[in-house]
């Protein structure tokens, strides 16, 4: 599931046509239209699916209908995990709830420090030396499921977001199909 670039999903697809893998996408599903991960993800042969948030005003109502939206995707193309890689929206207990254990995420710090949307900008403001990428299982709060696996870098004084941005993404890009292979091995439980 993607919300933008696709370039984690790009990685992830590449991987899967240059190595003997344990895993397959069955389908890219985006909330927004038009973006890039979504060409991407065609052009390596992978459906792209859009679910868009649906025009309801009241928000509980709008998640609560976009969720079963794409739990009905899901559905169609017998998904067994589902990769969260640069999905944006925060997604409910009731939807998290059916899917524990076969839930991922990746996020560019390394957790529990620096959880939420701007990770590098924290990480650089206060002064880390190191910064990374963690894969974790995906809970009803924000970056706080069981920490499967984490990769560091150095954070240089140097550093602008980009820089350290640039350099974490090329370990995410290492270590997610790492971890999917692992589980689809059976070689990590899920919680």
């Amino acid at each position: 599931m993607i919300s933008g670039s696709g370039s984690g999903m790009d990685a992830l697809l590449k991987y899967q046509q240059e190595n003997n893998c344990s895993h397959k996408t069955n389908v890219v599903i985006s909330d927004r239209n038009g973006i890039a991960g979504l060409s991407k993800a065609q052009a390596r042969g992978v459906n792209a699916v859009v679910v868009p948030l649906p025009e309801i005003e009241n928000k509980d109502e709008q998640r609560q209908v976009h969720e079963q939206e794409i739990n009905q995707v899901l559905l169609d193309y017998g998904i067994e995990l589902i990769v969260l890689s640069g999905y944006m929206r925060i997604l409910t207990p009731s939807f998290v709830k059916p899917w524990a254990g076969r839930l991922l995420n990746i996020h560019p710090s390394l957790l529990p420090q620096f959880p939420g949307a701007h990770a590098h900008r924290d990480v650089i403001a206060a002064k880390e030396s190191k910064s990374g990428c963690t894969v974790h299982f995906v809970d009803s709060g924000m970056d706080t499921g069981p920490i499967i696996a984490q990769e560091e870098v150095e954070v240089l004084p140097t550093d602008t977001i980009d820089d350290l941005a640039e350099r974490v993404k090329k370990k995410e890009h290492i270590l997610y199909p790492r971890v999917i292979d692992l589980i689809s091995e059976g070689k990590i439980e899920s919680p």
